[in-house]
Protein backbone atom coordinates (compact mmCIF):
# COMPACT_ATOMS: atom_id res chain seq x y z
CA UNK A 1 0.00 0.00 0.00
CA UNK A 2 1.77 3.60 -1.10
CA UNK A 3 0.44 6.09 1.13
CA UNK A 4 -0.85 7.63 -2.52
CA UNK A 5 -3.98 5.91 -1.72
CA UNK A 6 -6.45 7.40 0.47
CA UNK A 7 -7.40 5.49 3.68
CA UNK A 8 -10.62 4.20 4.48
CA UNK A 9 -11.48 4.01 8.49
CA UNK A 10 -14.27 2.32 9.24
CA UNK A 11 -15.85 3.63 12.55
CA UNK A 12 -17.47 1.16 14.81
CA UNK A 13 -18.37 3.27 17.37
CA UNK A 14 -19.70 6.99 18.26
CA UNK A 15 -16.96 9.25 18.01
CA UNK A 16 -16.49 12.54 18.36
CA UNK A 17 -17.04 14.83 15.25
CA UNK A 18 -13.68 16.93 16.32
CA UNK A 19 -12.15 13.20 15.32
CA UNK A 20 -13.52 12.61 12.43
CA UNK A 21 -13.62 16.16 10.89
CA UNK A 22 -9.37 15.86 11.45
CA UNK A 23 -9.34 12.39 9.40
CA UNK A 24 -11.32 14.03 6.53
CA UNK A 25 -9.03 16.91 6.39
CA UNK A 26 -6.39 14.31 5.82
CA UNK A 27 -7.78 12.85 3.53
CA UNK A 28 -9.25 10.44 4.80
CA UNK A 29 -12.45 8.02 3.90
CA UNK A 30 -14.91 7.33 6.53
CA UNK A 31 -17.41 4.59 6.34
CA UNK A 32 -18.84 1.77 8.49
CA UNK A 33 -18.12 -1.15 6.79
CA UNK A 34 -15.20 -3.12 7.90
CA UNK A 35 -14.76 -5.36 4.82
CA UNK A 36 -12.30 -3.11 2.50
CA UNK A 37 -11.50 -0.91 5.33
CA UNK A 38 -7.95 0.01 5.93
CA UNK A 39 -7.90 1.37 9.68
CA UNK A 40 -10.47 0.61 12.35
CA UNK A 41 -11.52 3.21 15.10
CA UNK A 42 -13.85 2.35 17.54
CA UNK A 43 -14.22 2.38 21.82
CA UNK A 44 -16.15 -0.58 23.10
CA UNK A 45 -16.99 -2.25 19.64
CA UNK A 46 -16.02 -6.15 20.24
CA UNK A 47 -13.88 -7.78 17.19
CA UNK A 48 -13.43 -11.38 18.80
CA UNK A 49 -16.67 -12.40 16.89
CA UNK A 50 -15.61 -11.94 13.48
CA UNK A 51 -12.29 -12.07 11.57
CA UNK A 52 -10.04 -8.98 10.59
CA UNK A 53 -10.59 -8.15 6.47
CA UNK A 54 -7.61 -8.65 5.17
CA UNK A 55 -7.37 -4.47 4.07
CA UNK A 56 -7.13 -3.92 7.71
CA UNK A 57 -3.81 -2.17 8.56
CA UNK A 58 -4.34 -0.69 12.01
CA UNK A 59 -6.59 -0.62 14.51
CA UNK A 60 -7.10 2.69 16.99
CA UNK A 61 -9.14 2.29 20.24
CA UNK A 62 -10.28 5.59 21.43
CA UNK A 63 -9.20 4.31 25.79
CA UNK A 64 -6.85 1.97 26.98
CA UNK A 65 -7.88 -0.98 27.33
CA UNK A 66 -7.40 -3.36 24.42
CA UNK A 67 -9.79 -6.63 26.26
CA UNK A 68 -11.98 -5.81 23.00
CA UNK A 69 -9.87 -6.56 20.25
CA UNK A 70 -8.18 -10.09 19.36
CA UNK A 71 -4.49 -9.07 19.92
CA UNK A 72 -3.05 -12.01 18.62
CA UNK A 73 -4.86 -12.35 15.30
CA UNK A 74 -3.69 -8.85 15.19
CA UNK A 75 -0.04 -10.51 15.56
CA UNK A 76 -0.14 -12.72 12.85
CA UNK A 77 -1.68 -10.95 10.40
CA UNK A 78 0.59 -8.05 11.26
CA UNK A 79 -2.14 -5.29 12.10
CA UNK A 80 -0.76 -2.44 14.55
CA UNK A 81 -3.19 -2.11 17.61
CA UNK A 82 -2.99 1.27 18.76
CA UNK A 83 -4.63 2.60 22.22
CA UNK A 84 -4.83 6.29 23.96
CA UNK A 85 -2.85 6.08 27.39
CA UNK A 86 -3.44 9.49 29.11
CA UNK A 87 -5.62 11.11 27.04
CA UNK A 88 -8.64 10.27 29.92
CA UNK A 89 -6.23 10.85 32.47
CA UNK A 90 -7.39 14.15 34.10
CA UNK A 91 -11.16 12.73 34.05
CA UNK A 92 -9.93 9.57 35.84
CA UNK A 93 -7.87 11.45 38.52
CA UNK A 94 -10.90 13.45 38.92
CA UNK A 95 -13.30 10.36 39.94
CA UNK A 96 -10.59 8.89 41.81
CA UNK A 97 -10.09 11.90 44.06
CA UNK A 98 -14.06 11.89 43.95
CA UNK A 99 -13.38 8.53 45.91
CA UNK A 100 -11.48 9.34 48.48
CA UNK A 101 -14.06 12.33 49.52
CA UNK A 102 -16.69 9.98 49.02
CA UNK A 103 -14.93 6.75 51.64
CA UNK A 104 -14.01 9.51 53.81
CA UNK A 105 -16.96 11.39 54.63
CA UNK A 106 -20.16 9.47 54.25
CA UNK A 107 -21.22 11.75 51.70
CA UNK A 108 -23.25 9.45 49.48
CA UNK A 109 -25.02 7.98 52.89
CA UNK A 110 -26.11 11.36 53.89
CA UNK A 111 -27.14 12.56 50.73
CA UNK A 112 -29.83 9.06 50.89
CA UNK A 113 -30.28 9.70 54.21
CA UNK A 114 -31.27 13.13 53.72
CA UNK A 115 -33.95 12.56 50.41
CA UNK A 116 -35.75 10.38 52.63
CA UNK A 117 -36.70 13.60 54.89
CA UNK A 118 -40.05 14.94 54.16
CA UNK A 119 -41.70 18.51 56.34
CA UNK A 120 -40.95 22.21 56.64
CA UNK A 121 -37.85 24.17 56.86
CA UNK A 122 -37.48 23.84 60.12
CA UNK A 123 -38.35 20.23 60.52
CA UNK A 124 -35.55 19.73 57.85
CA UNK A 125 -33.32 22.03 59.58
CA UNK A 126 -33.87 20.24 63.27
CA UNK A 127 -33.62 16.58 62.11
CA UNK A 128 -30.19 17.26 60.09
CA UNK A 129 -28.86 18.56 63.49
CA UNK A 130 -29.71 15.54 65.06
CA UNK A 131 -28.76 13.04 63.12
CA UNK A 132 -25.79 14.28 61.25
CA UNK A 133 -23.38 13.27 63.94
CA UNK A 134 -24.42 9.42 62.31
CA UNK A 135 -22.26 10.27 59.17
CA UNK A 136 -19.12 11.80 60.90
CA UNK A 137 -16.25 10.96 58.79
CA UNK A 138 -13.06 12.26 59.32
CA UNK A 139 -10.79 14.42 56.72
CA UNK A 140 -7.73 13.21 53.94
CA UNK A 141 -5.57 16.02 55.10
CA UNK A 142 -2.47 14.49 56.96
CA UNK A 143 -3.42 10.27 55.46
CA UNK A 144 -1.68 8.26 53.93
CA UNK A 145 -2.45 7.39 50.44
CA UNK A 146 -0.89 4.52 48.29
CA UNK A 147 -0.55 4.84 44.80
CA UNK A 148 0.03 1.69 42.72
CA UNK A 149 0.71 2.43 39.37
CA UNK A 150 2.63 5.51 38.41
CA UNK A 151 1.53 5.71 35.06
CA UNK A 152 -0.12 8.98 33.31
CA UNK A 153 -3.41 8.43 35.82
CA UNK A 154 -0.78 7.33 38.82
CA UNK A 155 1.10 10.44 38.38
CA UNK A 156 -1.92 12.77 38.43
CA UNK A 157 -3.46 11.06 41.55
CA UNK A 158 -0.21 11.53 43.28
CA UNK A 159 0.17 15.13 42.19
CA UNK A 160 -3.57 15.50 43.33
CA UNK A 161 -3.22 13.95 46.11
CA UNK A 162 -0.21 16.17 47.48
CA UNK A 163 -2.03 19.39 46.80
CA UNK A 164 -4.52 18.71 49.34
CA UNK A 165 -2.30 17.87 51.95
CA UNK A 166 -1.78 14.12 51.67
CA UNK A 167 1.32 12.00 52.54
CA UNK A 168 1.40 10.15 48.92
CA UNK A 169 3.57 6.51 48.31
CA UNK A 170 4.27 5.61 45.06
CA UNK A 171 4.90 1.91 43.75
CA UNK A 172 5.88 1.16 40.33
CA UNK A 173 9.12 -0.90 39.18
CA UNK A 174 8.68 -0.05 35.56
CA UNK A 175 8.01 3.80 35.88
CA UNK A 176 9.07 4.92 32.89
CA UNK A 177 11.01 8.35 32.18
CA UNK A 178 8.53 10.45 31.11
CA UNK A 179 6.31 9.76 34.17
CA UNK A 180 9.27 10.19 36.56
CA UNK A 181 9.86 13.93 34.96
CA UNK A 182 5.84 14.48 35.69
CA UNK A 183 5.52 13.11 39.53
CA UNK A 184 6.28 15.48 42.02
CA UNK A 185 9.75 14.69 44.00
CA UNK A 186 7.30 15.14 47.13
CA UNK A 187 5.96 11.61 46.59
CA UNK A 188 7.68 8.68 48.66
CA UNK A 189 9.25 5.96 46.37
CA UNK A 190 8.46 2.60 47.68
CA UNK A 191 10.79 -0.29 46.49
CA UNK A 192 8.23 -2.57 47.92
CA UNK A 193 4.91 -3.00 46.96
CA UNK A 194 4.68 -3.96 50.94
CA UNK A 195 5.41 -0.48 51.79
CA UNK A 196 2.03 0.93 50.34
CA UNK A 197 0.47 -1.97 51.86
CA UNK A 198 1.54 -1.85 55.18
CA UNK A 199 1.53 2.35 55.55
CA UNK A 200 -1.35 3.51 53.41
CA UNK A 201 -5.04 4.70 54.98
CA UNK A 202 -6.01 4.48 51.72
CA UNK A 203 -4.75 2.52 48.50
CA UNK A 204 -5.60 3.31 44.77
CA UNK A 205 -4.84 1.37 41.82
CA UNK A 206 -3.68 2.24 38.59
CA UNK A 207 -2.62 -1.11 36.73
CA UNK A 208 -3.41 -2.46 33.61
CA UNK A 209 -5.26 -5.83 33.87
CA UNK A 210 -2.37 -8.71 33.11
CA UNK A 211 -1.65 -12.65 33.86
CA UNK A 212 0.67 -10.62 36.57
CA UNK A 213 -1.88 -8.55 37.90
CA UNK A 214 -4.83 -10.25 37.93
CA UNK A 215 -6.28 -10.63 41.25
CA UNK A 216 -3.41 -8.34 42.77
CA UNK A 217 -4.89 -7.96 45.79
CA UNK A 218 -6.17 -11.08 47.13
CA UNK A 219 -6.51 -12.89 50.62
CA UNK A 220 -2.73 -12.96 51.45
CA UNK A 221 -1.81 -8.49 49.97
CA UNK A 222 -5.31 -8.21 52.04
CA UNK A 223 -3.80 -9.61 55.14
CA UNK A 224 -0.61 -6.69 55.26
CA UNK A 225 -3.26 -3.80 54.77
CA UNK A 226 -2.85 -1.85 57.40
CA UNK A 227 -6.42 -2.22 59.83
CA UNK A 228 -9.43 0.19 58.45
CA UNK A 229 -7.71 1.10 55.70
CA UNK A 230 -9.42 2.02 52.11
CA UNK A 231 -9.29 0.83 48.38
CA UNK A 232 -10.13 2.12 45.54
CA UNK A 233 -10.15 0.72 41.95
CA UNK A 234 -10.96 2.75 39.21
CA UNK A 235 -8.74 0.89 36.50
CA UNK A 236 -9.81 -2.61 36.25
CA UNK A 237 -12.34 -5.18 38.11
CA UNK A 238 -10.00 -8.50 37.75
CA UNK A 239 -7.21 -6.49 39.93
CA UNK A 240 -9.19 -7.83 42.85
CA UNK A 241 -10.23 -10.93 44.01
CA UNK A 242 -13.85 -10.22 45.19
CA UNK A 243 -14.37 -13.12 47.45
CA UNK A 244 -11.19 -12.34 49.78
CA UNK A 245 -11.90 -8.71 49.77
CA UNK A 246 -15.98 -9.73 51.16
CA UNK A 247 -13.89 -11.12 53.82
CA UNK A 248 -11.68 -8.71 54.62
CA UNK A 249 -14.51 -5.72 54.99
CA UNK A 250 -16.08 -7.89 57.10
CA UNK A 251 -13.63 -8.71 59.44
CA UNK A 252 -12.75 -4.51 59.37
CA UNK A 253 -9.18 -5.02 57.27
CA UNK A 254 -10.99 -3.08 54.89
CA UNK A 255 -13.48 -0.32 55.54
CA UNK A 256 -14.69 1.04 52.61
CA UNK A 257 -14.22 -0.21 48.77
CA UNK A 258 -14.84 2.45 46.21
CA UNK A 259 -14.96 0.99 42.46
CA UNK A 260 -15.96 1.79 39.00
CA UNK A 261 -17.18 -1.59 38.23
CA UNK A 262 -20.44 -2.85 39.48
CA UNK A 263 -20.34 -6.59 40.71
CA UNK A 264 -23.13 -8.40 41.52
CA UNK A 265 -21.43 -9.31 44.95
CA UNK A 266 -21.09 -5.77 45.84
CA UNK A 267 -23.90 -3.72 44.91
CA UNK A 268 -25.79 -3.47 47.48
CA UNK A 269 -22.87 -3.90 50.10
CA UNK A 270 -23.44 -1.30 52.49
CA UNK A 271 -19.20 -0.76 52.92
CA UNK A 272 -19.15 -0.22 48.85
CA UNK A 273 -19.42 2.66 46.77
CA UNK A 274 -19.76 1.79 43.27
CA UNK A 275 -19.80 3.98 40.14
CA UNK A 276 -21.17 2.71 36.60
CA UNK A 277 -17.85 2.67 35.30
CA UNK A 278 -17.48 6.61 34.64
CA UNK A 279 -13.90 7.08 34.88
CA UNK A 280 -13.29 8.29 31.23
CA UNK A 281 -17.13 9.42 30.90
CA UNK A 282 -16.66 12.68 30.02
CA UNK A 283 -17.18 15.06 27.13
CA UNK A 284 -13.43 15.98 27.47
CA UNK A 285 -12.00 12.47 27.92
CA UNK A 286 -14.00 11.21 25.08
CA UNK A 287 -12.83 13.99 22.59
CA UNK A 288 -9.18 13.47 23.80
CA UNK A 289 -9.45 10.02 23.29
CA UNK A 290 -10.83 9.82 19.63
CA UNK A 291 -8.82 12.81 18.74
CA UNK A 292 -5.57 11.02 20.26
CA UNK A 293 -6.38 7.38 18.07
CA UNK A 294 -6.85 9.25 14.69
CA UNK A 295 -3.78 11.00 15.15
CA UNK A 296 -1.97 8.09 15.69
CA UNK A 297 -3.70 6.67 12.66
CA UNK A 298 -2.93 9.51 10.71
CA UNK A 299 1.09 9.60 11.77
CA UNK A 300 1.06 5.70 11.03
CA UNK A 301 -0.19 5.75 7.74
CA UNK A 302 1.73 9.24 6.39
CA UNK A 303 5.34 8.48 7.84
CA UNK A 304 5.24 4.93 9.13
CA UNK A 305 5.57 5.61 12.98
CA UNK A 306 4.18 3.63 15.86
CA UNK A 307 3.37 5.36 19.24
CA UNK A 308 1.19 3.95 21.13
CA UNK A 309 1.05 0.43 20.26
CA UNK A 310 -0.05 -2.23 22.39
CA UNK A 311 1.79 -5.18 20.32
CA UNK A 312 4.54 -3.37 18.20
CA UNK A 313 7.39 -1.67 19.39
CA UNK A 314 7.34 1.92 19.40
CA UNK A 315 9.40 3.19 16.33
CA UNK A 316 10.14 6.96 14.81
CA UNK A 317 12.82 8.31 13.02
CA UNK A 318 13.32 11.85 11.33
CA UNK A 319 13.20 11.81 7.38
CA UNK A 320 16.36 11.43 5.80
CA UNK A 321 15.50 10.02 2.55
CA UNK A 322 12.76 10.56 -0.83
CA UNK A 323 11.38 7.55 0.01
CA UNK A 324 10.46 5.33 3.09
CA UNK A 325 10.25 1.18 3.57
CA UNK A 326 8.21 -0.23 6.16
CA UNK A 327 8.70 -3.77 7.13
CA UNK A 328 7.31 -5.63 9.98
CA UNK A 329 8.21 -9.79 10.47
CA UNK A 330 8.39 -12.11 13.16
CA UNK A 331 11.44 -11.39 15.48
CA UNK A 332 13.68 -13.95 14.62
CA UNK A 333 17.24 -13.75 13.60
CA UNK A 334 19.07 -11.90 10.55
CA UNK A 335 15.84 -10.30 9.05
CA UNK A 336 17.71 -6.67 9.08
CA UNK A 337 20.37 -8.55 6.66
CA UNK A 338 18.27 -10.08 4.46
CA UNK A 339 16.11 -7.17 4.00
CA UNK A 340 19.50 -4.70 3.60
CA UNK A 341 21.26 -8.03 1.58
CA UNK A 342 18.36 -7.34 -1.13
CA UNK A 343 17.81 -3.39 -1.21
CA UNK A 344 21.85 -3.54 -1.99
CA UNK A 345 21.96 -5.89 -4.84
CA UNK A 346 19.70 -4.23 -6.43
CA UNK A 347 22.00 -0.76 -5.76
CA UNK A 348 19.37 0.88 -3.36
CA UNK A 349 21.29 3.05 -0.49
CA UNK A 350 19.97 3.31 2.82
CA UNK A 351 20.15 6.80 3.74
CA UNK A 352 18.88 5.69 7.42
CA UNK A 353 17.24 2.56 8.98
CA UNK A 354 15.84 1.77 12.67
CA UNK A 355 15.13 -1.66 13.74
CA UNK A 356 12.67 -2.26 16.91
CA UNK A 357 11.12 -5.13 18.59
CA UNK A 358 8.72 -5.73 20.89
CA UNK A 359 7.94 -9.67 22.26
CA UNK A 360 7.89 -11.80 19.21
CA UNK A 361 7.12 -8.81 16.48
CA UNK A 362 10.10 -6.48 14.88
CA UNK A 363 9.59 -3.28 13.17
CA UNK A 364 12.02 -1.32 10.38
CA UNK A 365 11.91 1.73 8.86
CA UNK A 366 14.26 2.27 6.24
CA UNK A 367 14.70 5.77 4.21
CA UNK A 368 15.98 5.83 0.57
CA UNK A 369 17.12 8.25 -2.21
CA UNK A 370 15.19 5.66 -4.85
CA UNK A 371 12.47 3.62 -5.35
CA UNK A 372 12.64 -0.04 -5.37
CA UNK A 373 10.55 -1.57 -7.85
CA UNK A 374 7.88 -3.93 -7.10
CA UNK A 375 10.04 -7.22 -8.23
CA UNK A 376 12.20 -5.85 -5.36
CA UNK A 377 9.25 -5.40 -2.98
CA UNK A 378 8.09 -8.52 -4.09
CA UNK A 379 11.27 -10.47 -2.92
CA UNK A 380 11.29 -8.71 0.68
CA UNK A 381 7.94 -9.97 1.24
CA UNK A 382 9.12 -13.46 0.12
CA UNK A 383 11.27 -13.64 2.91
CA UNK A 384 10.07 -15.69 5.35
CA UNK A 385 8.21 -14.65 8.47
CA UNK A 386 7.94 -11.45 6.74
CA UNK A 387 4.24 -9.61 8.03
CA UNK A 388 4.29 -7.01 5.66
CA UNK A 389 5.96 -4.65 3.55
CA UNK A 390 5.20 -1.49 2.76
CA UNK A 391 6.15 1.89 0.59
CA UNK A 392 5.35 5.64 1.58
CA UNK A 393 6.21 6.56 -2.19
CA UNK A 394 5.47 10.63 -1.42
CA UNK A 395 7.20 11.00 1.88
CA UNK A 396 8.57 13.79 0.65
CA UNK A 397 5.31 15.58 0.81
CA UNK A 398 3.66 13.43 3.36
CA UNK A 399 0.01 14.29 4.41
Amino acid sequence: MSSRHSPTVAILNNISETALKFLEEQGWHIEKDMATADALLLRSFDLHSQPLASSVRAIARAGVGTNNIPIESCNDQGVVVFNTPGANANSVKELVIAGLLLSSRRISESIAWTRSLSGDTAELAAAAEEHKKHFAGGEIAGKTLGVIGLGAIGVMVSNAALALGMRVIGYDPFISVHSAWGLSREVERATSIQKIYSNADWITIHVPLSEATHHLINTKSLQSFKPGMRLLNFARGELIDNSALLQALKNGRVTCYVTDFPHSQFIAHPQVITTPHLGASTVEAEENCARMAAEQLVRYFSTGTIINSVNFPSCEIEQSGLYRLLVASKNVPNMVGQITSLLATAGINIQDLTNRHRDQLAYNIIDMDNAPNQKLLESIRNIPHILFVRMIEDYDNPK
